[in-house]
Formats: C-alpha cells, sequence, structure tokens
C-alpha cells in the first residue's frame, strides 16, 4: 500500500477518540506512515539531497543494503507490539494512536508480492512472508481509496454530530 493511504488510514481509524484529549489524529497519521517512511522515507531524503532522486518504485539493485533491515524493523508485529507496550508503560493515552503502525503491517501483508518487499510480519522470531497481491492493481487501489473516503466522511460526520451536541 502507498504510504500516503497508510498515513490516512491511520488518521481515520486511531486519530479519534470519545474524548478530544485523548486524541492524537496527526501522531495516528505519522505513526500509520511510519514503517515507510523509515526506510523508503529516509532514502526518499537522501536521494533528494543528492540529486539522485527519479520518479517511481526504485529497482532492487539500485537500493543501499540499509534499506532491508529499516524495512524489516518497521515491518514486524513482534517489533511493532513490543514498542508499544513499552510506550504503554509510560504514555497509555499515546499508545492508542500508535495502533496505526500494526495496522499498516496487516495492510502490507496482503498485498505485497515476494518479488517486491515482502512484508517481514513476524522478523526477527520467523522470516515468514506472504506472496500477496500488488496494491498497484486497479482491483485493490480503487477499494482502498474508496474506503477512506468512506472512514473519513464517517469521522467528519461524527465530528460535526459532535460539535452540535451541548
Amino acid at each position: 500500500m502507498d504510504t500516503f493511504s497508510h498515513a490516512l488510514w491511520g488518521y481515520g481509524l486511531f486519530g479519534f477518540r470519545k474524548s478530544p484529549r485523548l486524541a492524537y489524529p496527526k501522531f495516528a497519521a505519522l505513526m500509520g506512515a511510519m514503517p515507510d517512511l523509515i526506510s523508503f522515507g529516509a532514502l526518499f531524503f537522501m536521494r533528494v539531497i543528492d540529486g539522485s532522486y527519479t520518479w517511481g518504485k526504485p529497482a532492487l539493485a539500485t537500493l543501499p543494503a540499509w534499506i532491508y533491515p529499516a524495512y524489516n524493523v518497521g515491518h514486524s508485529f513482534v517489533v511493532a507490539f513490543t514498542v508499544i507496550g513499552l510506550v504503554a508503560l509510560w504514555r497509555k493515552e499515546i499508545a492508542f494512536a500508535m495502533l496505526a503502525w500494526p495496522f499498516h503491517i496487516t495492510l502490507d501483508f496482503p498485498f505485497h508480492s515476494l518479488e517486491y518487499f515482502p512484508t517481514p510480519m513476524f522478523w526477527p522470531v520467523s522470516d515468514f512472508k506472504m506472496d500477496g497481491i500488488p496494491w498497484s492493481h486497479w482491483y485493490i487501489w480503487f477499494p482502498n481509496v474508496a474506503g477512506i473516503i468512506i472512514l473519513l466522511a464517517y469521522r467528519d460526520r461524527q465530528k460535526r454530530r459532535a460539535l452540535r451536541q451541548p
């Protein structure tokens, strides 16, 4: 799934709470995108700075070696839930927004093929990966966009309704 979609799913699902003081929508969006940002986001900024950025999916042969362990760390349920558990001990109110991170992994593993960055969901405990259907196919992409639109419209309706109540 693309990073922007992950951010929107995180925002819509984990950025809202009944109590506004417990809601962290921007943080939830960041956590939804975070697994991609620590690998491909870092690569993007490095390539922009050195002037070598090109649009599109980078060829595997052009990727630096560090991107693979960074991708593994960001896309592991083991790592995600360990970090969220530790953060919950310290700041329980932000742990809910952090659930956007494992939701990102949940969306990725059925929609990444073995050919290009399959999701190592149980790394470092297991190297299991699933051969999924790439999210770039129209029959995955359009339902994803429709789901995001429906979710954000629902959240907007909830917010408007809450503002009208005395």
